[in-house]
């Protein structure tokens, strides 16, 4: 009783890293404007780091941001390089 039309999730194979590693440039909704917790944070970020950024960045581009003012601050999660704690 599969409906062929039925829209799915996922992947019919495995995705290394479970495409945690992809580059924002190849992100299918890259393009598409940064959403609000990415408007947020980056906000956040960027007044820590005496920054002022465009308010109409796409996902990859406020993504790209995120990356780069996190290392700068040391407010990486996760894994890291040691900094912090």
């Amino acid at each position: 009783m599969s409906d062929s039309n039925q829209e799915t999730l996922g992947s019919p194979t495995p995705e290394p890293d479970a495409g945690l590693n992809r580059d924002p440039e190849d992100w299918v909704t890259g393009d598409e404007p940064m959403t609000a917790a990415q408007r947020s944070y980056l906000d956040t970020l960027a007044r820590e780091a005496g920054e002022e950024l465009p308010a109409d960045l796409s996902k990859a581009e406020a993504s790209k941001h995120i990356d780069r003012l996190q290392q700068r601050s040391g407010r990486v999660s996760g894994e890291g390089n040691g900094s912090g704690s």
